[in-house]
C-alpha cells in the first residue's frame, strides 16, 4: 500500500510538471534562491564545525562547559548537552543531525537519542528575530515574549517526553555505532594528520546542505502548484500551505488578511512545528540510526500545540 501511494504521488508530480512547467520553474527558483541566500551561508558552517568538534574530540571541551547546566536540567549525558546546545541555537535540522552523529559515533545511547530528538531540534533565535518578527510580523516589541514562548514550549514539553520515554540517565552507549558513518570518518587519526578529516567534514557538510536544498526546492514547488487550485479555504491558506515550508509559508501567511493576533499565534505555531519540509529533512538526517520519524512528528505537533496555548495566554494577559 505504501509503495502504491509513492508510485501514485511520483506519477502525479511528474504529470503536474509537464502540465505546468512555468509554475514548477517559478517554485524551484524560489526554493533554490531561499536555499542559496539563507540556508547555505547560515547552516553549512555550523555543519562543518560540528563535524570537526565531534570527530576531533574537541566536543569534550564544550560538553564539560554545557554539562553542569543541561545535564541536571534535562537529565542528559555530557555529549547530549552538546546536542541540546546546537538544537536550540543553530536551527533546523542541526539538532537532529548532531543527535544522529553522536549516536552513530557511540557517544550517546539510543534511548537518549530518542529523548534528545523529541525536543532539541528547533528554529534558531536568529531566524525568529530577523525573519519571523522583523521581516514578516513586523512586531519588534514582541522580541522577548516570542523568544520565551518558542524556547519555552520545547523545554516544557521535554518534561512530558522524558516521563514517557524514560531515558536512562547513565545508559552505556553502543560504541560500535551504525555503519553509515564508518566510511566517512574511518582512520581519523591518519586523516587528521593529512588534512583528510577536514575534507571529509566539509564533504559531509556539502552533502547534507545539498539534501536540505533539494527538499526546500520540492516543497516550494508544491506550494506554488497549490496556488493553482480552483478553490481555496481558510484551512488551506492559513494552515496546510504555510505548514509545508515555513519560510515561504510565514511570508504568505503574513501577507494575508488575518488579524495581527491571529498571524502572531499561527506564525509562532508554524515556527515551533518547523513545517513538513523540516520533517523530511529530519527524516533524512536520522536515517539508519534507529531513530523513528513518526514519534518525532507527534512530538513536534504537541510542541506546536503548546506554543499556540502559550501565545494565546500571552495575548490575553499582556
Amino acid at each position: 500500500m505504501k509503495h502504491d501511494l509513492q508510485k501514485a504521488a511520483a506519477i502525479l508530480f511528474f504529470c503536474l510538471m509537464l502540465l505546468f512547467p512555468q509554475t514548477v520553474v517559478t517554485g524551484a527558483a524560489k526554493g533554490l534562491l531561499l536555499w542559496f541566500q539563507v540556508i547555505l551561508p547560515t547552516l553549512l558552517p555550523f555543519i562543518i564545525i560540528s563535524n570537526l568538534l565531534i570527530h576531533t574530540q574537541a566536543i569534550d571541551v564544550i560538553s564539560k562547559v554545557t554539562a553542569p547546566v543541561f545535564c541536571r536540567f534535562f537529565r542528559v549525558s555530557e555529549y547530549g548537552s552538546f546536542a541540546v546546545l546546537t538544537g536550540f541555537l543553530c536551527g533546523y535540522p542541526m539538532g537532529s543531525k548532531v543527535t544522529a552523529d553522536l549516536l552513530c559515533c557511540g557517544k550517546i545511547s539510543l534511548p537518549e537519542g530518542k529523548y534528545l530528538l523529541s525536543f532539541c531540534n528547533n528554529t534558531s533565535p536568529m531566524f525568529i528575530i530577523s525573519y519571523v518578527l522583523l521581516q514578516n510580523l513586523k512586531q519588534e516589541h514582541r522580541f522577548a515574549p516570542s523568544l520565551m514562548i518558542l524556547l519555552g514550549a520545547p523545554i516544557l514539553c521535554s518534561f512530558i517526553f522524558r516521563s514517557i520515554l524514560s531515558p536512562p540517565s547513565h545508559t552505556r552507549p553502543d560504541r560500535s555505532g551504525p555503519a553509515r558513518t564508518e566510511a566517512l570518518f574511518k582512520d581519523t587519526s591518519v586523516s587528521a594528520e593529512t588534512g583528510g578529516l577536514l575534507d571529509h567534514c566539509m564533504m559531509n557538510g556539502f552533502e547534507t546542505v545539498t539534501k536540505i536544498g533539494g527538499y526546500i526546492m520540492l516543497f516550494s514547488i508544491i506550494i506554488e502548484l497549490g496556488g493553482l487550485l480552483p478553490f481555496s479555504s481558510s484551512a488551506l491558506n492559513n494552515l496546510l500551505f504555510p505548514s509545508l515550508e515555513i519560510t515561504n509559508g510565514i511570508r504568505n501567511l503574513c501577507a494575508g488578511t488575518l488579524s495581527q493576533s491571529a498571524k502572531f499565534i499561527l506564525c509562532l505555531s508554524m515556527t515551533s512545528f518547523g513545517g513538513w519540509c523540516s520533517i523530511a529533512q529530519t527524516k533524512c538526517m536520522i536515517q539508519g540510526t534507529g531513530l523513528s520519524i513518526l514519534p518525532y512528528i507527534m512530538q513536534k505537533l504537541v510542541t506546536a500545540g503548546a506554543t499556540s496555548l502559550l501565545s494565546i495566554l500571552y495575548l490575553m494577559i499582556r
